[in-house]
């Protein structure tokens, strides 16, 4: 797997082969293909193992808009991170090629996550600092931004997510 950062950040995704992989990682291009269908699928698992250890939710201080402020400048920090960067924008290309690609994407970080940051917003609404909205849209209008700058290649910075975070809790608070 980390054959597969060093050789996207060296050579880019479209040159990225599983040949490639195995010879960097000194295996056999079968032992790559006995646990992995795709190159997409080598780079999810790789991106997912950088990524260990973030699974533990969303901070929950009482406060909110602190909390969700430092949720955003975190991704705006790990988005300017070149090896969350070209990793994440090589899946989000693939994605949209490769459905089975996509439903492990889903099943494996989208989804978890998804959650994580819902339950975040169910606790906000049970304390009456959220209106009873679709939690579904509340996610969509915090992250969306974000994840819009950075396909765009946007100027991603810590004022912009508090912004972020400051319009966003305007319209959703009760």
């Amino acid at each position: 797997m980390a054959a597969a950062f060093e050789l996207v950040g060296e050579v880019g995704y479209a040159k990225l082969s599983i040949e490639g992989i195995a010879a960097r990682a000194g295996v056999g291009k079968q032992t790559i293909y006995r646990w992995w269908p795709s190159k997409g699928a080598v780079l999810l698992d790789a991106f997912l193992m950088l990524s260990e250890g973030d699974g533990g939710g969303l901070p929950d201080t009482g406060d909110l808009e602190a909390d969700l402020k430092t949720v955003l400048r975190a991704t705006v920090k790990e988005l300017a991170d070149e090896r969350f960067d070209l990793t994440m924008r090589a899946l989000s290309s693939e994605i949209m090629h490769d459905p089975e690609l996509a439903r492990m994407y889903a099943e494996r970080l989208d989804e978890p996550v998804r959650e994580l940051k819902k339950e975040r917003l169910r606790k906000a609404v049970e304390a009456g600092q959220l209106s009873d909205v679709d939690l579904d849209v509340a996610v969509d209008v915090i992250w969306g931004p974000v994840t819009v700058r950075w396909m765009q290649r946007g100027p991603l910075t810590v004022e912009f997510a508090d912004q972020v975070v400051e319009t966003a809790l305007s319209g959703l608070r009760p």
